[in-house]
């Protein structure tokens, strides 16, 4: 009788323990095992196994100082079905790569207690349903996110743009997504390369994109956006370099402003419904060597330094180009290399 009340504290005191364990390389292990039912490669079958040190696992990397799984690549590895919750047991994922596989279903909830992840690859799968608010609230050191050649539909939640202020990459390209693009984009003050093209997104550039000074690239291809272009929508794009605003609903001029993402590489503003005159002003960006300006409603001349390698004089609808008539079905086709 003397070591009743001893002795049960002792038990209360290892099951607090248990309970309280914090999570380990086993943690990780299990998180890894529930998703071995959906290989359909054998080699990393046979790899995957409880028989090999975790962080010896094809695609798995572990931190030096914790062995904890910081890094998970299975892309292009011919995963099938939907991602297991427990996947967001991985607590110390900082890259998530599941690239190039046939994931398909809805993003489990889970996955928002992976806040560590700085890089997030699901392109190239059958994700399906609308991209989780939660994404905004989860990820605050998300510097890479690629939803990109899945079938997420819907809008893309605000959240996205002011809450992860870190992120310097989005693409979401061959998506269904729709609505217009939120004016909180503005708050990443980060982003470097903005790609969401083939989806169905309409309504008009937020002014606040153009605040964004750290753009590079700005790839908005195939949508429905409209409106016209700002005259000061270059005032603070100093490093765009990429600018594809191609087949969408864009109209009015083009204007001469235009000239002032000096750093300017590749500019494509095809099949839309600009008018007037091309401004010659758009020779006058020194770096450019991809210029789209077909199927529109435009007109007059278009000159560039001849000086310039790889770059020569290129006529209006009725002057020449090197000896050669220019067409306006040339035009309409222009590329410059």
């Amino acid at each position: 009788m003397n070591c009743y009340f001893p002795c049960l504290l002792i038990h209360f005191l290892q099951a607090c323990i248990a309970s309280t364990t914090p999570p380990n390389i086993t943690t990780d292990q299990s998180a890894l095992l529930s998703l071995k039912p959906l290989i359909t490669s054998d080699p990393l079958a046979k790899n995957w196994s409880v028989a090999f040190p975790v962080c010896q696992w094809t695609g798995v990397t572990c931190g030096a100082r914790r062995q904890r799984v910081t890094s998970l690549n299975i892309s292009n590895m011919g995963f099938t079905g939907m991602i297991p919750p427990t996947l967001g047991n991985l607590s110390f994922l900082v890259s998530l790569d599941l690239s190039g596989n046939d994931f398909d279903g809805q993003l489990p909830h889970e996955l928002a207690h992976l806040r560590r992840l700085r890089f997030l690859n699901l392109g190239i799968n059958d994700f399906s349903g609308e991209i989780p608010s939660w994404f905004g609230y989860s990820f605050p050191k998300l510097q890479y996110l690629n939803l990109a050649n899945n079938s997420f539909l819907g809008s893309i939640p605000p959240s996205i743009f002011s809450n992860i202020s870190t992120l310097e990459q989005l693409q979401l390209s061959f998506n269904n997504l729709e609505g217009t693009i939120p004016k909180e984009i503005g708050k990443l003050h980060n982003l470097k390369k903005l790609i969401c093209e083939r989806n169905q997104l309409s309504g008009s550039l937020p002014s606040e994109i153009f605040n964004v000074s750290s753009l590079e690239i700005i790839a908005l291809r195939a949508n429905h956006l409209s409106g016209s272009l700002p005259s000061d929508m270059c005032r603070r794009l100093q490093k765009l370099f990429w600018l594809n605003l191609s087949e969408n609903k864009f109209n009015g001029e083009i204007l001469s402003t235009l000239s002032q993402c000096s750093a300017l590489q590749s500019l494509s503003l095809s099949y839309n419904n600009f008018t007037g005159i091309i401004p010659n002003e758009i020779g006058n960006l020194t770096e450019l060597q991809l210029l789209y300006l077909g199927s529109n409603n435009l007109d007059g001349t278009l000159l560039f330094l001849a000086s310039r390698e790889g770059i020569g004089v290129v006529c209006s609808l009725q002057k020449q180009f090197h000896g050669v008539v220019c067409s306006r079905l040339w035009l309409n086709d222009i590329a410059l290399i």
